[in-house]
């Protein structure tokens, strides 16, 4: 089974992001960036797949600028058997990252895609849905638990009512969440090792995908600051408020 597993460069989750000068977008200059989390965790469980011999070779990958390279280098370093960069200077939206995720998928015949259920900057949480869509495999996403026999994978998903076990045949797609497993700690040697492993870099033109744009962002700006609650004294007061000042009832 050939697993592929999407990495994403974000800012890292301990730095706080502001808004850029003129508000088009958030100020990234500087800032520390590091592989999303949740795809951390599908590094992880893809790691995971090739030691217990379920997978025969499992791949990262990243689209965007050529310092997205670092990320994939992380994921080697983690185990991975080799890295694919899709290089372009253009803002991918979900749509477009998917698409370019099927042409992948279709060149080289991968079994198994692993995403993180969403990226940390734009939280969009699309691109393991869509590329399902594209693709016509089945998928399960918030992946907690994953179990893959011979040719079916069993997921257990986090959903709002509690959890739910579904099972699929492959090929298909998986989205993991945070419980799925912990990521290991990358040690220096691996790191070194990665440096030797095989890094692809690739354009979206060779894979004969459009990445031209249909999203626009007008503005970036920080959440509005709340107000400071109030205390009441009782249920009749809370009642009066909620209904003639608030008028939520």
């Amino acid at each position: 089974m050939k697993v592929l597993v999407a990495v994403k460069r974000v800012v890292d989750y301990n730095v706080k992001v502001r808004p850029n000068g003129d508000g088009s977008d958030v100020e990234i200059a500087n800032a520390k960036m590091s592989m999303n989390p949740f795809d951390e965790i599908a590094v992880e469980e893809a790691v995971r797949m090739k030691e217990a011999g379920t997978a025969t070779e499992v791949v990262a990958i990243s689209l965007g600028e050529a310092a997205c390279q670092d990320v994939v280098r992380t994921a080697l370093a983690m185990g991975m058997d080799r890295g694919v960069l899709v290089e372009t200077d253009a803002r991918l939206e979900p749509l477009t990252v998917a698409k370019l995720l099927a042409a992948i998928v279709k060149r080289e015949q991968f079994d198994l895609v692993i995403l993180g259920k969403q990226a940390i900057d734009d939280d969009s949480n699309q691109t393991g849905q869509m590329l399902a869509a594209l693709l016509g495999w089945p998928q399960g996403t918030f992946a907690s638990h994953v179990v893959v026999d011979d040719d079916r994978v069993q997921v257990t998903r986090e959903t709002d009512t509690g959890s739910q076990t579904l099972s699929f045949k492959l090929p298909g797609v998986v989205t993991s969440d945070l419980r799925l497993n912990e990521p290991r700690y990358v040690k220096l040697p691996n790191i070194m090792k990665a440096k030797k492993k095989h890094l692809e870099k690739i354009t979206p033109l060779e894979l004969d995908v459009d990445i031209s744009t249909h999203l626009e962002t007008i503005a970036v700006a920080e959440p509005t600051q709340r107000s400071g609650g109030i205390k009441v004294s009782d249920a009749k007061e809370l009642v009066d408020k909620l209904r003639n000042e608030a008028r939520v009832i």
